[in-house]
């Protein structure tokens, strides 16, 4: 007992001169750096910041593909933002940052572009990405529906280089060329499967694996990119199989805790079902672009050019967008959506909806007779679409009743393409769906795929490559389209993405990439020199 005792006033003893000790130390100067004491030859290590996780479940078409080369559901685009990466990323403003691009060349007349891959790009099977999966990648995008038209007729050749870079040339000075390369590259033995159920192999940080439980995007742990911060941070993302637009809507409505976090919906499609819950929106630019086109090599209402340049004031677009699609779309005048940085408000304006305006112009416009009688004017539009069949018989409606004699011509698809070819009609209301740098080229064009009823025009298409050049020279272009009146915009289309509130705080959507992420590069840094050569 005398030993205990006599030990706890020793071990008492030793505490207060430790303390005492402790007093006399000026700790004012100290900062503490959480760094412990290094043995000679250790190296330090960094703590992890181990983040909640967002337990994120995701949507997706089985038997659709998800080859991103192919595959135009915006649904299964989602799950193919994590699963690829293109040679650059584009956000919502059209602001391009390089994703496998490490650096690139520009000739001075923008028509030879040399970009030359990360030297560390990995697809997830661990093989390399070489310049061979990337031309293999974009001859391939060049066939297709859903990627052809950005690059159409422009885009002359994509071919790897002796220097280990690929080239692309244009036939024409292109200073946004990388704004349209945004595809996602996958492996060159990859490029047909496409297939439902066949999955080419990307270099994103998921991965598609199915199991006994279902189908799921797994992290890659050996992803390239390492410990990059991207919105989703899930080491597993729960797929859940769906057939229709209006199942989408209800597994993010009604599935509880197993809900699908994040959505994209055109609401200018036919088969779009609305959302009436607690969300974030983002509404992000399509490039759809509902349009009228003017007959001007057959129809008798066109033939003098007159009646084009006063049809845009007898349009109430905003009447039409809110009975055909709710709002949900942006009203425009111009060829460009509201949010590009050249679509100019003042000059748009000029050419809004005007009954007064139209019915004073049309006071001296000379009605086509036929039989003694107006001859109406007919509007060709694809009954397959059910939202621009009611806005075709608006628009005849209320021209008929501004004294201007319009019925509609109704057709399905394929009969649709025939009378267009044919030209039968007196104008049109077509859709399109234009590329990332607003390229209209091909209604200008000799011979343009989308010129149908006279549209070609060389000054228009001159203009036009003029504003490709520099987007400067898109106000003089957008003027002179309005005034000619041979196409007239109506509407411009954009995707709405869905989002439960707070589930995803980094979400930065844009076109074809609802998962966008910057690698933290931009176009400047990377650019190495300048050729002279002028091809």
């Amino acid at each position: 007992m005398k030993r205990i005792v006599c030990l706890l006033l020793t071990l008492g003893l030793l505490l207060t001169l430790l303390t005492g000790c402790s007093r006399n130390i000026d700790n004012s100067g100290y900062t503490p750096t959480g760094d412990a004491i290094l043995m000679e030859g250790e190296e330090p290590t960094e703590a992890e910041e181990e983040e909640d996780a967002q337990n994120l479940v995701l949507a997706y078409y089985p038997d659709r593909s998800l080859n991103p080369i192919f595959g135009s559901d915006y649904t299964n685009r989602v799950l193919m933002s994590l699963m690829y990466q293109g040679l650059f990323a584009v956000d919502s403003k059209k602001n391009v940052t390089p994703i496998l691009c490490a650096s690139y060349k520009v000739s001075s007349n923008n028509r030879n572009w040399t970009f030359y891959l990360e030297e560390g790009a990995t697809f997830s099977d661990g093989s390399r990405v070489t310049p061979a999966d990337v031309v293999a990648t974009y001859q391939k995008a060049m066939e297709n529906d859903y990627y052809k038209y950005r690059f159409y007729k422009h885009l002359l050749n994509v071919e790897a280089t002796e220097d280990g870079g690929i080239l692309f040339q244009a036939d024409t000075d292109m200073q946004n060329l990388p704004l349209l390369l945004d595809v996602p590259i996958v492996k060159a033995s990859d490029v047909d499967m496409t297939a439902p159920g066949q999955i080419p192999t990307g270099s994103g940080p998921y991965v598609f694996v199915e199991n006994s439980g279902g189908a799921v995007l797994q992290r890659d742990p050996d992803w390239w990119c390492g410990g990059l911060k991207i919105p989703a941070r899930d080491l597993t993302i729960s797929l859940v199989p769906v057939s229709s637009p209006a199942e989408v809507r209800d597994a993010f409505q009604f599935n509880g805790e197993n809900s699908v976090s994040v959505v994209c919906t055109n609401p200018m499609s036919d088969s779009f079902a609305e959302y009436r819950c607690d969300y974030e929106l983002w509404e992000i630019e399509s490039g759809y672009m509902l349009y009228i086109g003017c007959n001007i090599l057959y129809s008798e209402h066109f033939d003098d050019g007159t009646l084009r340049t006063f049809l845009t004031y007898g349009l109430d677009r905003e009447t039409l967008a809110q009975s055909a699609y709710k709002g949900l779309v942006d009203t425009v005048t111009l060829p460009c959506p509201p949010s590009a940085s050249f679509y100019n408000k003042s000059l748009a304006a000029k050419y809004a909806y005007d009954p007064l305006k139209f019915i004073d112009r049309l006071s001296s416009y000379r009605i086509p007779q036929k039989d003694g009688q107006d001859k109406e004017l007919r509007l060709l539009v694809n009954s397959d679409d059910s939202a621009r069949t009611r806005i075709a018989r608006e628009i005849a409606s209320n021209l008929t009743d501004l004294g201007l004699p319009c019925a509609t011509l109704e057709a399905n698809s394929s009969t649709f393409k025939n009378i267009v070819v044919a030209g039968s009609y007196d104008m049109y209301l077509g859709m399109t769906r234009l590329s990332p740098d607003m390229d209209l080229t091909e209604f200008f064009r000799p011979y343009g795929e989308m010129g149908r009823g006279g549209l070609a025009h060389e000054i228009l298409y001159n203009m036009c490559l003029k504003a490709l050049e520099d987007t400067g020279n898109f106000y003089n272009f957008y003027q002179k389209l309005a005034e000619d009146g041979r196409i007239i915009p109506l509407m411009f289309g954009y995707y709405n993405v869905y989002a439960h509130r707070g589930e995803l705080p980094d979400l930065n959507p844009s076109r074809d990439n609802v998962f966008y992420y910057s690698m933290g590069k931009n176009m400047e840094d990377i650019r190495v020199e300048e050729t002279t050569e002028e091809q």
